[in-house]
């Protein structure tokens, strides 16, 4: 279905090119891909070949609960992101959005000219001229997206190597495009060359790590793999396939930006446009964390023939070339902790140092992937448990803070004419807030969206009683039930150092003190209504979490009892 519409989307836009049909509406389409796509991944038309799986594509791919649901998920985030694109051209003002066309323009022009030539004019006629010249990217936008979102969701699904690293590279091609598709931009065709090329070098290590598994077994199919480790006793093969399954690992921590492999995420989450960043800071990590755990658990299963106190002493007694299956889930255990731990402490603290909002939320995102891998390191239906919900409820409370920040940036950047009207092209980073001063004194010019970002952040930075806390909790709960109390008691500390940096951002917002520079450009503004209510639902679940948490919960509850005992 999504590849279908894919294509038939590629050929709509080469064959009209002409405006016929407005960018406007292929995000509308888009839209519906998603949604309908979404409605098709939880067999919500009751079609019969999803319960029995893709026997077509020879165990290439499997269908699952877990498979189904995060599918609906993926499309759901696509949808929300797709609907609040910035329409091209507003009128905020009189509360009608309308898109341009240059008879228009031409028209708003000579009605300005009549009033009088004046500096001001000139000046507002260069900026209308450059509104009118610069290219609107939404239908490209929107058709690799959907081709991003295919590589997703065929890479929760993968159940074979070969599926694996083709998924990872078509969701992979996809934001690499999107990184770098606002060509007129420099630091966005910086921000898509670095990582292309930082991008490329991970794929290699996820190939390479393939590669091994292949070498050492003469098996492809993830399962054939996981009896293959469970009944094998050699400890050369067993070597081979750890030192395949850790480069996967390394591979993937550095797709999704985990320490000590994050240091090209802020500098591309900072370079690309907002409407960029907010797909590159949600989609791909959903569907790599997804799949990691996925193959975490199922190799995990072979702890439980020995302890752990078992495992260890193992270690000491034999060689490195002497191993078997319980010391290999040891060293993969011990890679993703490292990785957890080392995300906790650099996120936090180099966060205090940032200036810029973009790379703040980058190293945000690098200490929220840690508690992510120590749930996914615990390896328990109460941590697991903990990972998904932690999962969602990460992906929306991002999701508000970027359309928040593309919002006041709309609000900030837009162009104000003699006739009180206020045009506003989204042009990329051009209209982006860079630094966290420019929210300077914001709550007194729009306080709804100031307290809006408040509430996310305070979630964020896990405040009770919002959502953000109890994921928090969930997974500190479920590392102390384990027996990680060192790692639990950094994870506190960075907590509240990574709490004083979304203070911070909160104390500027409000502060009554406001630069005039920082205002100097605000105008009437209003965000869309479609925009401002999802800002609002989404405002809302954070908020009042607590008082419908059952849904939520349960889902997650029946998910990771599913992935141990399916």
């Amino acid at each position: 279905m999504l590849l279908l519409s894919i294509l038939i989307l590629i050929i709509a836009i080469a064959i009209q090119y002409n405006q016929v049909l407005y960018s406007f509406y292929f995000l509308r389409i888009g839209l519906l891909i998603f949604t309908l796509t979404g409605a098709i991944s939880l067999n919500a038309l009751y079609i019969q070949p999803i319960g029995s799986g893709m026997g077509i594509y020879s165990g290439l791919f499997q269908v699952t609960t877990i498979t189904q649901s995060f599918d609906f998920f993926i499309f759901l985030m696509g949808a929300l992101i797709l609907l609040v694109w910035p329409v091209n051209l507003m009128y905020p003002v009189n509360n009608n959005i309308t898109t341009y066309n240059k008879n228009d323009i031409s028209n708003y022009f000579s009605n300005i000219l009549y009033k009088g030539r004046n500096i001001e004019t000139i000046e507002y006629m260069s900026k209308l001229v450059n509104v009118i010249n610069t290219k609107n990217y939404s239908r490209e936008y929107s058709l690799i997206t959907l081709l991003s979102t295919l590589g997703a969701s065929l890479l929760i699904s993968s159940s074979d190597l070969i599926s694996l690293y083709l998924s990872i590279e078509l969701q992979s091609f996809g934001v690499y495009i999107l990184a770098s598709i606002y060509r007129n931009s420099e630091s966005a065709v910086s921000a898509g060359l670095k990582y292309f090329l930082l991008g490329s070098l991970s794929s290699c290590l996820i190939l390479l790590g393939c590669s091994l598994i292949y070498i050492y077994t003469g098996l492809t199919h993830l399962d054939s793999i996981y009896s293959f480790i469970t009944v094998t006793d050699n400890s050369g093969i067993l070597q081979g396939i750890s030192l395949g399954i850790v480069l996967i690992f390394i591979g993937f921590f550095f797709k999704v930006g985990a320490a000590p492999l994050h240091n090209w995420s802020p500098d591309v989450y900072d370079n690309s446009p907002s409407i960029v960043t907010i797909w590159l800071t949600i989609m791909p990590k959903i569907s790599i964390l997804i799949l990691l755990l996925e193959i975490y658990i199922n190799i995990g299963l072979v702890e439980y023939t020995y302890p752990l106190t078992t495992i260890i002493s193992n270690i000491h007694s034999t060689s490195l070339l002497d191993i078997d299956k319980n010391t290999v889930i040891y060293f993969i255990k011990n890679l993703i902790l490292i990785s957890s731990i080392l995300s906790l402490i650099i996120g936090s603290t180099v966060g205090l140092s940032q200036i810029k909002i973009k790379r703040l939320l980058a190293y945000s995102t690098i200490s929220h992937l840690g508690f992510i891998l120590l749930a996914l390191a615990i390896n328990t239906e109460q941590s697991i448990e903990s990972l998904l919900f932690y999962i969602i409820q990460y992906s929306i409370t991002n999701l508000n803070i970027f359309l928040i920040i593309i919002a006041l940036g709309l609000f900030i950047h837009s162009i104000k004419l003699d006739n009180k009207q206020s045009i506003v092209d989204y042009k990329g980073s051009e209209n982006d807030i860079q630094y966290i001063i420019e929210l300077k004194g914001i709550f007194f010019e729009n306080p709804i969206l100031s307290l809006s970002l408040s509430i996310c952040l305070f979630s964020m930075a896990g405040i009770p009683p919002l959502i953000g806390f109890f994921s928090k909790q969930f997974v500190l709960y479920a590392a102390i039930q384990k027996g990680f109390y060192f790692i639990s008691i950094v994870a506190i500390i960075v907590s509240i150092i990574s709490a004083s940096y979304y203070l911070n951002v909160i104390k500027i917002l409000h502060v009554s003190d406001i630069d005039s520079k920082s205002t100097v450009a605000k105008t009437n503004y209003e965000i869309s209504s479609i925009h401002s209510f999802i800002i609002s639902t989404l405002t809302i679940s954070i908020l009042l979490f607590i008082l419908k948490p059952s849904l939520l919960l349960n889902s997650t509850a029946i998910l990771s009892l599913t992935l141990f005992h399916y």
